[in-house]
């Protein structure tokens, strides 16, 4: 980060705050949410919350060796940055506020289970995804670390891909509108023309 201490700590609590929210989201879903409903259909995934912790844990490993990072840039890299990982944090806890009760750790259809297709969800189908992956881009422009880039672009991005095609399986089968929302909804980013309209 550029040398200007008072931008710095700005940055810091900007990114604390964003990163701190979300993981107390994840907290407080599984508190609420986790189990706490009949299942209809189920799948366990790889890709879970633990397995994304592990990520995370790697990813901040790298940032904070300087594995990967580069002098160039400046403050208006860190902006950019900065401002990817407070709307990623945004996204995140907007959709899950949105999905309530629908969330689980792993892939779990309930017999109450709603399509959710307002709000975040009206943008892109996987929100929650797309906002984390925002996020873990912005921390490596933030940082300017190439390395932490390549593991979010080469190993969270597929796995997140992975994930949301295994639970786009359930959900396709669960309700007869999914095919029609996802032809006009794009999966991690907004699609700029709608399909059928």
């Amino acid at each position: 980060m550029p040398d200007y201490p008072f931008v710095t700590r700005i940055v810091i609590t900007l990114i604390s705050l964003s990163v701190g929210s979300v993981l107390l989201a994840v907290f407080i879903d599984f508190i609420m949410f986790d189990s706490k409903q009949e299942i209809k259909r189920s799948k366990q995934s790889i890709v879970a919350t633990g397995s994304m912790l592990g990520f995370f844990a790697l990813y901040y490993a790298v940032i904070t060796l300087k594995l990967g990072g580069v002098r160039s840039g400046g403050l208006l890299l860190v902006a950019i940055g900065t401002a990817m990982i407070v709307t990623g944090a945004v996204i995140n806890i907007l959709g899950r506020l949105q999905l309530k009760g629908n969330w689980a750790n792993h892939i779990k259809i309930y017999h109450e289970h709603i399509l959710v297709d307002e709000g975040v969800y009206c943008l892109v189908r996987h929100p929650l995804y797309a906002s984390l992956m925002l996020m873990l881009f912005g921390g490596s422009t933030v940082y300017r670390n190439w390395m932490s880039a390549v593991m979010t672009a080469f190993i969270f991005v597929p796995f997140m891909y992975y994930r949301a095609k295994q639970e786009e399986v359930l959900l396709r089968e669960e309700f007869s509108e999914y095919k029609d929302y996802a032809r006009n909804t794009g999966m991690f980013f907004p699609k700029l023309r709608k399909k059928g309209l």
